[in-house]
């Protein structure tokens, strides 16, 4: 495996929820069962918070209801009273993707292992990635002004093949800033040992 890798199955039902664990850098009895579990090839799932989902809806909420008003308005003067309820098609799409998004937030997980992360996603068709630690090349934080409304920050891995990079989004910022000086302590002592 050259770089990290992809892989996608079918749906089997509903997608699990988040499942936090306490990682191999918490204290306590569960944490260190949890950083054994981790390293001894059982993966320790990390969800993500529930602030990108929020801000998911609301970005869905700004964008179909001016539109739908905008369309009942624009039927209603051009082409009828009658016409004017087609504008009700965006406020369904809304409310349909008010719980679709909350399902794809709920897929979305990743652990840290002893050799390589797991980013896994998707709710009909479940998507995992692994990258490799040594095969990061760089690992960046990035906060866009609507997450920066929300306090949340996406981490960004780079791996050799553009193909494999991978996206962590809607971390809080203290775990996004975490993990990437985790990931990239991993990927310098990897690389190094090769």
């Amino acid at each position: 495996m050259d770089t990290g890798t992809t892989g996608t199955t079918g749906a089997s039902g509903t997608a699990p929820g988040p499942q936090r664990a306490e990682g191999p850098g918490t204290s306590g009895a569960a944490g260190a069962a949890g950083a054994a579990g981790a390293f001894a090839g059982e993966p320790v799932w990390t969800g993500l918070p529930r602030g990108l989902l929020r801000m998911r809806r609301m970005l869905l909420v700004v964008w179909l209801v001016p539109l739908a008003g905008a369309l009942g308005v624009v039927l209603w003067l051009f082409v009828g009273p009658a016409w004017a309820a087609f504008a009700a098609l965006p406020l369904a799409t809304a409310a349909w993707s008010w719980f679709l998004l909350e399902r794809n937030w709920q897929s979305w997980r990743y652990a840290e292992r002893a050799d390589d992360l797991l980013i896994s996603r998707g709710v009909l068709w479940r998507e995992e990635t692994i990258v490799p630690y040594g095969r990061m090349q760089l690992v960046e934080v990035t906060s866009g002004p609507v997450e920066r409304h929300f306090g949340l920050a996406g981490v960004q891995l780079h791996t050799a093949a553009a193909a494999t990079d991978a996206r962590i989004p809607g971390l809080d910022p203290q775990e996004a800033e975490r993990l990437r000086d985790r990931l990239t302590e991993l990927g310098e002592a990897r690389s190094a040992g090769l």
